[in-house]
């Protein structure tokens, strides 16, 4: 089964791929795929800096540099996401030749770059607003003005709720999120959801 995860930055995403992880799966990190890309593709980081320029110095992309250009002018984002949709699909099908049981494409493009074809079901993660503010400047250690920026430039909740089958809603504690993600993959019958023990009395 191929499992397709999306959402906007800071929404939880990867609780529900750390839970698949443990069942096996093979977890593909389109950012992580990404940001390999421009370590290895050369013609894409020559790409980038021609659509770009000064965005990259001495063979590194400055992500901030292009993030402050991209997350506040659309047009500019959407022909960012047409130089590198690509490259990623190239890569994700490369590694689900290898047949998978198991698999999850974690990308907030998921649709934008077709990956949700090579999918069996997709799942949108979804979180309040402020929460994804905080995790992002924890995270990332960036200001707020900037994280604010990000989640300005990316897609409504709403959008991700009616373009995927699944939407998993992160607004409550970690725990209860843990316990939705646990009865999702049960229910797709990937894991046996097993209750939780009960709590033992201290022993004197």
């Amino acid at each position: 089964m191929i499992i397709g995860i999306t959402g906007g930055s800071g929404s939880g995403k990867t609780t529900l791929l750390k839970h698949i992880a443990r069942a096996g799966g093979l977890i593909l990190d389109c950012d992580a795929i990404y940001h390999e890309l421009l370590r290895t593709d050369k013609t894409l980081l020559s790409d980038i800096e021609k659509a770009f320029p000064g965005t990259v110095h001495q063979g590194q992309l400055d992500r901030k540099a292009l993030g402050a250009i991209v997350f506040s002018q659309p047009e500019k984002l959407a022909r960012l996401n047409a130089i590198t949709h690509g490259a990623v699909y190239a890569a994700v099908v490369q590694e689900l030749e290898k047949k998978p049981a198991l698999a999850a494409i974690d990308a907030i493009g998921l649709f934008e770059g077709r990956l949700d074809t090579l999918c069996d079901v997709t799942v949108a993660v979804c979180a309040p607003r402020e929460d994804r503010i905080l995790r992002l400047m924890k995270r990332e250690g960036i200001s707020r003005e900037y994280a604010c920026k990000r989640l300005d430039a990316q897609r409504s909740d709403e959008w991700f709720r009616k373009k995927c089958r699944v939407c998993l809603d992160n607004d409550g504690t970690i725990d209860a999120f843990a316990t939705k993600c646990v009865a999702f993959l049960a229910e797709q019958g990937i894991i046996v959801e097993t209750p939780l023990e009960e709590e033992k009395p201290n022993e004197c």
